[in-house]
């Protein structure tokens, strides 16, 4: 069933339109969550909480691209989840390895408030992306967006783990040097 029809049916406030979307985002989803949150059960209550608030926000929301807005909202709920669970425990997972492998090359939240506004650095973040050779785009956007672990990029890819590291590596010390030529201080 295409988006248009899904879109449909939340106007119409049928319970289909869960179950269409799950048939049709249910895997993406679920991969995104368990990514972040490491956890099939946890995944799968993130995945139903975002089933939940696409139930309750569309309409009056009618996204333009179904699958961005549902992977846009598993993302950001699995990484509040992830958030109170490290509060809690101050662990990890592959969003505290990937936060802390980004902190040589992006400012903090203080230091970003400071120097630069979230949409401006957003701008810039997405200006770099556009400029990256679309190996390494895709690399960087498995780790740091869909925080994948760098075992679970590698074999996705076909490459060694040694190769997706180095790959991060250097598209972390160009993002570096990208942020201070554009006046971003680190």
């Amino acid at each position: 069933m295409d988006d248009l029809c899904i879109l449909e049916l939340y106007a119409e406030r049928s319970e289909a339109a869960i179950r269409q979307t799950d048939e049709k985002y249910g895997r993406y989803c679920r991969r995104i969550a368990y990514d972040i949150l490491q956890s099939d059960e946890d995944a799968e209550e993130c995945v139903n909480d975002a089933y939940m608030r696409a139930w309750n926000s569309i309409p009056p929301k009618k996204p333009e691209n179904l699958r961005t807005f549902l992977g846009r909202m598993v993302r950001n709920l699995a990484l509040d989840r992830c958030e109170r669970a490290r509060a809690q425990k101050r662990g990890g997972g592959q969003y505290a390895l990937a936060l802390e492998e980004m902190e040589e090359c992006v400012p903090s939240a203080s230091d970003t408030e400071q120097s630069v506004d979230g949409a401006l650095l957003s701008q810039l973040l997405n200006d770099f992306l556009a400029g990256m050779k679309p190996e390494a785009r895709n690399i960087f956007m498995r780790r740091y967006w869909y925080l994948s672990s760098v075992k679970d990029i590698a074999a996705e890819f076909g490459f060694s783990e040694s190769k997706v590291k180095m790959s991060l590596h250097r598209s972390r010390e160009e993002l570096k040097k990208f942020l201070i030529k554009e006046g971003v201080s680190l």
